[in-house]
């Protein structure tokens, strides 16, 4: 194993901080695995999978069976780590900015075009090198100018040649779900089986760039790009990504953290990287694949007391009841019910809301959003 640390711009002085990413096999050589937790630095359940994972890599390494590249990130963010206010983690926004840590990567297909679409040829292997360089060119050429730029620029540098990358979220409170981009669901789905998903989110394009997508998007966009052009280049999906939800922020445990850290270990050998003896069985699926944009988010009209009725993991129907939001002052109490039939995979973990505030999400399996899918 290899540790490095990569320092961020300092953004005052006397004060840095930095990255610490781990590397295990050999880079260069073979399938690379992207693995990174805690970008939304307030969700912990990813941290302590990587925690445990990390020794799992300890000793497969020493042992001789890595087949390929993985690095690991466990504090993808220590900027938003170091945010409190009032005593309470700030870890979704940069303060500075209000800009989500997990928002507004580079357009990477954009970057990249026009220096690759007179080099690509017919070889599949060939051309995702190509691809792959001038991706690396652009970000050693990009200056950031503050402490965010530099994390983001950071964390690319070291995913954007992974095959696989892999974000670790939590919701506030919700069951283990998966999103991933349509073009990367084949290859990811035995990931998500081995996780035991209860909701599957795809979307070709959810908006806003997150990393993730920021990664595995630029592959299909400039396979896009070039047939516009008249290009009839073979581009592969050259980077297949996915954010894991490890359900809630509470759901800090050594009992879900290892059985999560296990089922990652189970797809690395199901996919080669991790050489084993007898390759896992694929778990049967806890759920079918819906569309992000089937996905119904509950509000609330008014403001009051949230008290639910359903838990989360909970199978909906059209019209069933949700959550009471009570007013006191007025007595009086909204009943919020499903407007699609589909699993409740996430809410909120406060108990009062505000008028107009998000309570929750049902996977509904009809399409009806569009526009940018992802929540603030």
């Amino acid at each position: 194993m290899q540790r490095i640390d990569h320092p961020l711009l300092s953004p005052s002085l006397g004060s840095r901080k930095s990255v610490t990413s781990f590397h295990f096999g050999e880079a260069g050589h073979g399938t690379k695995i992207y693995i990174q937790a805690s970008l939304h630095a307030e969700e912990l359940p990813g941290m302590l999978v990587a925690h445990h994972l990390r020794a799992q890599l300890e000793t497969a390494e020493a042992a001789g069976l890595i087949r390929g590249e993985i690095v690991l990130v466990p504090v993808a963010n220590p900027i938003g780590l170091a945010q409190r206010l009032d005593h309470k983690p700030m870890g979704r926004f940069e303060l500075d900015t209000s800009e989500n840590f997990n928002r507004h990567y580079p357009d990477l297909a954009a970057a990249v075009f026009p220096h690759v679409v007179e080099k690509l040829g017919d070889d599949d292997a060939v051309n995702v090198k190509l691809v792959r360089q001038a991706i690396g060119d652009y970000l050693a050429q990009w200056e950031p100018d503050t402490e965010l730029q530099s994390l983001r620029r950071t964390l690319l540098q070291l995913s954007h040649d992974a095959d696989y990358m892999l974000d670790l979220h939590c919701d506030c409170e919700g069951v283990l779900h998966f999103y991933t981009e349509e073009p990367c669901w084949p290859s990811m789905a035995p990931l998500a089986h081995f996780l035991g998903a209860q909701a599957i989110l795809l979307a070709r394009n959810s908006g806003n760039r997150p990393i993730d997508e920021c990664l595995s998007s630029a592959w299909w966009q400039l396979a896009e790009r070039l047939k516009v052009a008249g290009k009839q280049h073979a581009l592969p999906q050259g980077c297949c990504s996915t954010t894991i939800e490890l359900r809630g922020e509470l759901d800090v445990t050594h009992v879900f953290a290892k059985q999560d850290a296990l089922a990652i270990v189970n797809w690395l050998q199901f996919i080669g990287v991790w050489s084993c003896d007898q390759a896992p069985v694929v778990p049967a699926p806890r759920c079918a694949a819906t569309p992000l944009a089937g996905s119904e988010t509950l509000n609330a009209r008014t403001p009051g007391v949230v008290v639910y009725a359903a838990e989360p993991g909970q199978l909906m129907k059209v019209g069933d009841l949700v959550a009471e939001v009570i007013d006191p002052i007025d007595n009086v109490t909204e009943h919020v019910t499903a407007g699609v039939a589909g699993v409740f995979y996430a809410r909120i973990r406060d108990r009062y809301i505000t008028a107009g505030g998000e309570l929750g999400k049902i996977a509904g399996t009809t399409p009806f959003r569009n526009g940018n899918l992802l929540g603030a």
